[in-house]
């Protein structure tokens, strides 16, 4: 199986040592583990928002190290736990997003059909200052749909999210992913989630790679 990123003899400080990992292309990887063994430096390595101490990490057999930073995050873009949305409306959030990514604006329409995608009944119109925080992760969402990434990495998703809003989010995201053959890579707290969802699991403990299970 195509890998999409491979990580060698990896190590960021004190906190997480991989000695080797390939993470497959156009699948679902869920990482697990305690909580501080490592998952979310991992996730912030693989489009360069930190770097390694020491080792290499590949991304479509290209050494991230030698690759434009901000070019990586246009094809690699995260969503972390607390994202930032921009104090206006809806519409804008999305037009900011695609204009800082240098992407043609898109019209209200396809704009409402990534809002229905991740259950956001919502007018475009509407103020952001308006919306509940697990709503506007819902938005941040959808502005990362409409962004078309490569590869998506989601750092605990829904993590503002009641339970059943929560199950909604991944699916759609899980969903969105195969729809147009996206690669998703997501921390998630559940086992539940992982072993529903992921086709490729990962497990790091105390700040080392543990294992992978592949569905």
């Amino acid at each position: 199986m195509k890998s999409v990123f491979q990580l060698k003899q990896i190590q960021y400080k004190d906190i997480l040592q991989v000695e080797h990992m390939d993470i497959p292309l156009h699948r679902i990887t869920c990482i697990v583990g305690e909580s501080g063994s490592g998952k979310t430096t991992l996730l912030k390595m693989l489009n360069a928002l930190i770097s390694p101490t020491q080792g290499e990490i590949y991304f479509q057999e290209e050494r991230i190290q030698d690759m434009d930073s901000v070019q990586l995050r246009r094809k690699v873009i995260m969503l972390g736990q607390n994202p930032v949305v921009f104090p206006s409306t809806i519409r804008d959030n999305f037009h900011a997003a695609l204009g800082f990514s240098e992407r043609a604006l898109l019209p209200d329409q396809k704009l409402e059909e990534y809002l229905r995608m991740v259950h956001l009944n919502k007018s475009l119109d509407q103020t952001v200052e308006s919306l509940s925080g697990g709503e506007r992760q819902r938005l941040a969402l959808a502005r990362v749909f409409a962004l078309d990434p490569e590869v998506l990495l989601l750092d605990e998703p829904s993590s503002a999210l009641d339970e059943e809003t929560e199950i909604f989010i991944i699916e759609e995201t899980v969903n969105y992913a195969k729809k147009f053959n996206k690669t998703v890579i997501m921390v998630t707290h559940s086992k539940l989630i992982a072993e529903i969802y992921g086709e490729n699991i990962i497990k790091i403990s105390k700040g080392r790679y543990v294992r992978e299970e592949g569905q």
